[in-house]
């Protein structure tokens, strides 16, 4: 009975302990919220004494004389769980943590950012899960948080690294976490006319040009506004319309320039910054122009940023960087005073809010000068060629996208975790974006597109949404379907093959679709943006605002199209012409179809293969082209490339041919079945729906069953024995890498990259051959089947080989396409890197470059924050970085450029076409470059020479000049 009872009551801590310790599920999280919105103490328990040797005592019983405390709520143990199990840290209160654990370094700094993400959630839906305990008395002590605040900021600010790598962050957590009074008042401003608008829908246009076009104007909007509509709007509403206007009085209230100059008085460090900003508060006293305000208060930025580490007190750093957020804000105030007449001063508030980017963190110093001579080279002439203001504005429009962009690449982690429990988390990167110099760069530049499509007759035609200067072209095709806005989460939505989607950025594994736009257009050799451009996919990158324009068009069947020049064209169903409509005839898309040549598949042979042993010709023959030309390649390179095996198509169709569990057929019947029953039921006239329905179903039965197959003894001997001949040691002490190679890549008008799967890093013998049967299924998951389905005449001929190479840790990976893409010539090269394994492939915001014969140029940098080392233990390990160092250096561009003209030379001998351009993989380990993989580069020929695309191309010259003075 005794022993019973002791069962029993370990079984029950056991599951109680299991309880606590699991990962709270989405739907748990919210029901949590939603019962911390409706508890008067919301996440809170009770308040208590904290007192200084570590002791908890209750709020009537404080902590003796002689011992320092303070006196704060406690949490629920509900709240303090999910700390533990899903890392999400609600209704912090400041004074109750540690320096350290609430900068939560080895987490990217979560912690923090969740505190600015819940200060935020807070200001728009009236406190959050506060919404009842904001009124719980004691629950903070505002001096105990701002004084918690100072001591904060004052520790981490001692940390040159951190400040020098974290300076935008650190900028941003100024402005919400208290410490010497001030609030985030920009925030509170565009949060109250948000819920006013919400309340009132006849305020949406004043709240829309408080969010989109600030100024001190806005003011007297609101007062009239109240006068206007006085005898409608209730006390309460009147109420709050008040308060909004003391807000936005405080936020366009002149600096206290008296204080900055007592502040500045004993700041010991960089003597220039010091005599800059009080020469700026003499100017500022007695001057007015909005253009000298905002030219000053960029350089000030600057100057801080790049001399910040001279101050060594970090008191006397935080006082600059108050003084930096404070002139920010001055400057964002005046840079919409100040109003451009030409295309030259035009220029010049560009280049002025490219300097306040970098001053307020949104660029890094290398970047800036990147792209700082670029608006020289246009200015110091009395005229510009069209080709010269084309270039400028790119470059303009790439600042604001890498400014933007930084935003989002340390926000965004944290931003989609919210989220999934809280949609309205979604909003804050927007609105640090609209606190941000990149929203007047975006507008200051978006007039200069308008200007530069005018005298270029490039004119996009998308909807009659305003500001379309923004939209640019990608890669030229042509769609028909509905419209479908996602704003959030691309990965949450399932993708319809024959719409037309509107993305913040693109899904790292998009199926495929009639057409594509993104906010964030990934990097321009991502898989996507070549399966893109290799099946003339039109392509299209747009600015948030146009997205958000678009969004009232969701659900709408459109044309859309993209010219060889890269206007763009989007318009409702109503308004096709004949010529569009007819573009869209089945015939026509038959044209398109691809065959896969199966004749000379050499299914007998069924032993593992040394990748020596396999050159080019082999492909589609014995393996896919993968593993044929890397065989070739280690023959070329024999220096840069690793040892490899290859398991052959034969291998696969002799498991194929065993029989299938509960089928009474092998699984190559069953698979040859299903296409034959598929055609049938098409022939009789169901539905293509229905019959893609009817696959995918048989399709998934298969992909788990190929799971489950048992694989043949004297395979495993025979791989067991190649894999110890070829990486000299036993399978399990060799961390590998699986890669999928059917005979339906690279083909010469198909690419097929990406649609089948790659394993990471493998080094357990088990996982290695359960790794095998998840390769081989991996041909007929739903994504894979739907590309092949839509491009390929035989998409049931699918033959899966597998390339083993053993795992090199690089620092970091990429791609190089062996011509210009969207810039560049033939001869030259377009490279992007991100750091660690797996680079840029699966459209990471990677450190993108033109790389010509005597120069390099910068179009995009990296805006990943994670990346992926390769442990000699197997699997993979997650890191953060910065941005402030560029990824590659002086060194691996020249060995690109060899290594590229080698390539030329060596592959165009070998296949006769010297012509011919290469989508080339690889990476850097201690700075040598080690070759993983070269496909040919695959462009759509039919997009490209399109008769209706050509016909929407603007023709101009490029060497027409414009006077640098023409007004704008």
């Amino acid at each position: 009975m005794t022993k019973s009872i002791i069962t029993s009551f370990i079984l029950f801590f056991l599951i109680i302990s299991n309880s606590i310790g699991q990962e709270k599920s989405t739907s748990q999280v919210k029901q949590l919220i939603e019962s911390y919105k409706n508890d008067i103490r919301g996440p809170y328990y009770r308040i208590k004494w904290f007192c200084e040797d570590g002791s908890i005592r209750d709020a009537k019983d404080p902590c003796p004389d002689d011992m320092e405390g303070i006196q704060h709520a406690s949490f629920k143990q509900s709240a303090l769980e999910l700390r533990k199990t899903n890392q999400l840290f609600f209704g912090e209160i400041l004074a109750a943590t540690k320096t350290n654990e609430f900068l939560d370094e080895n987490h990217n700094y979560s912690r923090l950012k969740q505190y600015q993400i819940g200060e935020y959630l807070a200001s728009i839906d009236n406190g959050w899960i506060l919404r009842k305990g904001q009124y719980y008395r004691g629950a903070k002590q505002s001096e105990d948080e701002e004084a918690w605040g100072k001591e904060f900021f004052e520790e981490v600010l001692k940390n040159d690294d951190f400040l020098k790598t974290n300076y935008y962050l650190v900028r941003q957590t100024l402005k919400d976490i208290p410490h010497n009074g001030d609030t985030n008042i920009g925030q509170l401003m565009r949060s109250k006319s948000k819920i006013l608008a919400e309340d009132i829908p006849s305020f949406m246009d004043i709240r829309i040009k408080i969010h989109g076009n600030p100024q001190k104007t806005d003011i007297d909007l609101v007062k009239n506004y109240i006068q206007k509509n006085d005898k409608k709007l209730s006390l309460q509403e009147k109420k709050d319309l008040k308060n909004l206007i003391v807000t936005m009085e405080q936020f366009y209230a002149p600096l206290d320039f008296n204080k900055i100059d007592k502040e500045i008085a004993s700041l010991k460090g960089n003597a220039m910054v010091v005599e800059e900003i009080k020469n700026f508060s003499n100017y500022y006293k007695n001057n007015k122009s909005s253009k000298k305000i905002v030219e000053n208060s960029a350089s000030i930025l600057a100057n801080i940023r790049g001399n910040i580490l001279d101050f060594t007190s970090s008191k006397d750093r935080l006082k600059l960087l108050d003084i930096s957020n404070q002139l920010e804000n001055i400057l964002l105030i005046e840079t919409q005073n100040w109003q451009t007449e030409n295309l030259a001063e035009t220029i010049r508030k560009i280049e002025v809010l490219t300097c306040a980017s970098l001053g307020s963190g949104l660029l890094e110093f290398w970047e800036y000068d990147r792209i700082e001579k670029n608006f020289k080279s246009v200015t110091e002439n009395k005229d510009v060629t069209i080709k010269e203001l084309n270039n400028l504005l790119n470059t303009s429009r790439s600042i604001v996208e890498w400014s933007a962009s930084l935003i989002k690449a340390n926000y965004n982690e944290d931003v989609i975790k919210y989220t999934s429990f809280e949609p309205m988390a979604y909003g804050f990167i927007d609105d640090r974006v609209r606190n941000s110099i990149a929203l007047s760069l975006g507008e200051t530049v978006s007039k200069l597109g308008t200007f530069v499509a005018k005298v270029s007759k490039i004119n996009n035609k998308v909807m009659s949404i305003d500001n379309q200067s923004a939209i640019r072209g990608l890669n030229p095709g042509y769609a028909y379907g509905e419209l479908v806005v996602v704003d959030g989460d691309p990965n949450a939505i399932e993708v319809n093959t024959n719409k037309i989607y509107i993305f913040q950025n693109p899904p790292s594994e998009l199926k495929p679709v009639a057409g594509i736009m993104t906010v964030s257009e990934g990097n321009l050799v991502s898989h996507v943006q070549l399966l893109a451009r290799n099946l003339g996919i039109p392509n299209a990158a747009l600015s948030n605002e146009n997205l958000l324009d678009l969004k009232k068009f969701d659900g709408k069947k459109v044309f859309y199209a993209v010219s060889n020049k890269g206007n763009v064209i989007l318009k409702p169903e109503s308004d096709m012409s004949n010529e569009e409509e007819k573009l869209f005839e089945k015939v026509e898309r038959s044209k398109n179809m691809i065959e896969v040549p199966v004749a000379d598949i050499r299914l007998d042979v069924s032993k593992v293969i040394n990748m020596r042993e396999v050159e080019a010709t082999d492909s589609g023959k014995l393996c896919g082209p993968k593993a044929a030309n890397l065989g070739e390649l280690k023959q070329l390179f024999p220096n840069q490339v690793v040892e490899g095996i290859i398991i052959p198509f034969g291998v696969f169709k002799s498991h194929m041919n065993l029989e299938m569990p509960n089928e009474n057929k092998t699984y190559w019947e069953y698979l040859s079945n299903a296409f034959k029953q598929a055609d049938a039921k098409k022939k009789s006239g169901v539905s293509d729906e229905m019959v893609e329905k009817y696959l995918l179903t048989s399709l998934a039965k298969l992909h788990k069953s190929i799971l489950n197959i048992e694989l043949d003894k004297s395979f495993v001997k025979d791989l067991k024995t190649n894999f110890q001949s070829a990486f000299k040691d036993d399978m399990g002490n060799v961390p590998v890498f699986l890669r999928s190679d059917t005979n339906m890549e690279d083909l010469k008008e198909f690419t097929g990259a990406g649609l089948n799967l790659t394993l990471f890093n493998i080094k357990n013998e088990a996982k290695i051959l359960a790794g095998i049967k998840r390769v081989w299924a991996s041909a007929y998951t739903e994504r894979s089947f739907k590309w092949r389905q839509k491009y390929l005449l035989n998409p049931e001929n699918v033959y899966p080989s597998i390339l083993i190479i053993p795992s090199v840790d690089v620092d970091y990976s990429g791609v190089m396409i062996t011509k210009g893409i969207n810039a560049g010539a033939e001869e030259d090269l377009t490279v992007a890197f991100s750091r660690g394994a797996g680079g840029a492939v699966d459209g990471q915001s990677a450190e993108t470059r033109l790389i010509t014969k005597t120069d390099n140029y910068l179009l995009a940098p990296a805006r990943q924050a994670d990346y992926i080392r390769l442990p000699n233990y197997g699997g993979t390990k997650k890191y953060y970085t910065s941005f402030n160092k560029e990824i590659l250096n002086e060194d691996n561009i020249e060995k690109i450029r060899e290594f590229a003209t080698q390539v030329r030379k060596k592959i165009g001998a070998k296949t006769g076409n010297k012509k011919q351009a290469y989508d080339v993989e690889f990476g850097f380990k201690d700075d040598k470059l080690w070759l993983f993989q070269i496909r040919p580069f695959v462009e759509n020929k039919q997009a490209k020479s399109s008769d209706y695309l050509n016909s929407i191309t603007p023709k101009i010259s490029s060497s027409t000049k414009v006077n640098i003075n023409e007004k704008i």
